[in-house]
């Protein structure tokens, strides 16, 4: 039965470390379960200035407690979650959003690693054309000296 057991942790601890921090603590929640609920939406789509790949709503760091109860003050003083989003990304710039927008400032960031992608598959084919293209040249035939010496040799004579 503790072999069992054992094997169940085992297989589940990779599991636990997939699932979210959800960092939210307790003190920074709103009673009103409507604007909880629209507060974690938000939490959602804005990154971490510290963690940069987390959400706010998962990450531990201050700048994102910080970024939390803003948000949450925000809209329990009655802006909407288009005002939240926008008050946050004039304070921090759109690289605060998760998912940018695709405009002027940002195109780089979208069009980017398709270019990059280009180059790099152009430069895979023309590798592979050139590699073709130079196939190996078989070795000239043996001249008849050359012939008698590898005879020779093979037969354990001395030359």
């Amino acid at each position: 039965m503790r072999i069992l057991l054992l094997l169940l942790a085992l297989l589940m601890t990779p599991l636990a470390a997939t699932l979210p921090a959800q960092a939210v603590n307790p003190s920074e929640m709103l009673e009103d379960p409507t604007l909880e609920k629209r507060a974690r939406e938000i939490s959602k789509e804005l990154r971490c200035l510290v963690c940069q790949n987390e959400s706010i709503d998962d990450s531990d760091a201050q700048l994102a407690r910080d970024l939390r109860v803003l948000v949450r003050e925000r809209l329990a003083d009655g802006s909407s979650d288009q005002e939240v989003i926008d008050y946050v990304v004039s304070r921090y710039g759109d690289f605060v959003l998760l998912n940018p927008p695709f405009k002027g400032t940002t195109y780089v960031l979208w069009i980017g690693p398709l270019v990059i992608g280009a180059i790099g598959a152009l430069a895979l084919i023309l590798f592979f054309r050139r590699r073709a293209r130079t196939a190996p040249v078989a070795p000239a035939p043996l001249t008849e000296d050359e012939d008698r010496k590898l005879k020779s040799l093979l037969d354990g004579d001395a030359p």
